[in-house]
């Protein structure tokens, strides 16, 4: 039976996680207070999973997490509150290697906790057999306590691209879907993107609202591109890369005056959001199949996968991660068993790929700045202009 150490200074949520994840879940639980009970913890328990509380006196979340990475590397995952400081951190933890995050209710806590008990039972159960990631840009993964993972045994490693050259007077589209460990996964990715990337990046990953205007800020600050969250309507640039906004759906369209990127109400018929599949269908109406290039990274599920085999079938291009350096590999491994994968890469070659197929080597494109009513071609700032 799996093992749980739920660390929360809360003797009701404590109560709540164990009846949830114990009594209704099936795992071995063991509750304690704070980081220093749960690091004591460790290596008598020895939990598969651990859900951790950010806020937390004598030892805070963000410094059990980091001391749980540097001694005992397993999944964790971060109970968060919904405030933009909340996100703030939840961004830093799942940088230290945090797997994913559950939100902490607010108000009545015992309702608030039944209505997300699904949402708690699946991250937590996803999470016990995820890949532990050290912190971002370490380009390292750790195998999971009770999962070794030997990437030269790899059934989904590498596999090699093809040719592929746009037309780089056309516009076209990079469409990128992910969920569990995306937001790591894409500080990987995007912050290696070259400044000349003539086409649009569009992403959809699974995130309730309140988190993805600080994450497409956070993104912001540390990629060559721009990075907005596409919270209302805008035109498709070239060079931008649009976050799209959490709990609602993102689509691309034409119109007279060109493309657009529009975030629409969640449609119930998709179980996720932003929904990769449905971004990835309004994209094949909108686009010839050779204009647009799907990549789908680490997460949960095979939300995409259908849809980007029949784009890679249609005569467009895709990118599966690879297994060894997935978080979990349901999404790019749906991809993978569907025979819609026109490559199968590491995270950490996905940048160079896209850059290989995308990017004009004579161009030099500047930073766009992102007004409410669309894009100007201008510096983002004098450092940038500079370059």
């Amino acid at each position: 039976m799996p093992k749980v150490l739920i660390v929360d200074d809360s003797a009701l949520m404590r109560r709540h996680l164990r009846e949830i994840l114990g009594d209704r879940g099936g795992f071995t639980v063991l509750a304690v207070r704070n980081g220093v009970e749960a690091l004591a913890a460790l290596d008598e328990f020895d939990p598969d999973v651990i859900t951790l509380d950010i806020n937390m006196p004598e030892m805070d979340g963000i410094t059990c997490l980091s001391h749980i990475m540097t001694r005992q590397p397993r999944p964790v995952v971060m109970v968060s509150s919904l405030t933009e400081r909340g996100a703030e951190i939840t961004f830093a933890a799942l940088a230290l290697g945090a797997v994913d995050f559950i939100h902490k209710p607010d108000g009545t806590i015992s309702l608030n906790v039944d209505q997300v008990e699904k949402e708690i039972l699946a991250k937590v159960t996803n999470a016990a057999r995820a890949r532990v990631r050290r912190a971002v840009g370490t380009g390292s993964r750790v195998p999971g306590s009770r999962e070794q993972v030997n990437a030269q045994r790899d059934p989904h490693r590498e596999r090699p691209a093809t040719n592929f050259t746009p037309n780089p007077d056309a516009m076209g589209v990079v469409l990128i879907g992910v969920s569990t460990g995306g937001p790591g996964t894409l500080e990987e990715i995007l912050p290696k993107l070259p400044r000349d990337l003539p086409w649009p990046v569009l992403v959809a990953q699974h995130m309730p609202a309140n988190f993805t205007t600080v994450f497409a800020r956070r993104l912001n600050e540390l990629c060559e591109l721009t990075v907005v969250e596409a919270a209302s309507m805008m035109p498709l640039e070239p060079g931008v890369i649009y976050i799209g906004k959490g709990d609602a759906d993102l689509v691309v369209g034409k119109r007279p005056t060109g493309f657009i990127v529009n975030p629409t109400p969640a449609d119930n018929q998709f179980l996720w959001h932003p929904s990769v599949s449905r971004l990835v269908d309004s994209a094949i109406r909108a686009f010839p199949p050779d204009r647009i290039v799907g990549v789908l990274l680490t997460g949960m599920g095979d939300d995409g996968a259908e849809r980007m085999t029949e784009l890679h079938r249609l005569g467009g291009m895709t990118i599966a991660q690879d297994e060894a350096s997935s978080i979990i590999f349901g999404m790019p491994g749906e991809l993978v068993r569907r025979g819609g994968a026109s490559v199968v890469l590491p995270a950490g070659r996905v940048a160079r790929q896209l850059a290989s197929w995308l990017s004009p080597a004579s161009r030099s494109m500047p930073r766009a700045q992102i007004s409410p009513i669309g894009l100007t071609r201008t510096a983002k700032d004098s450092s940038d202009a500079a370059r």
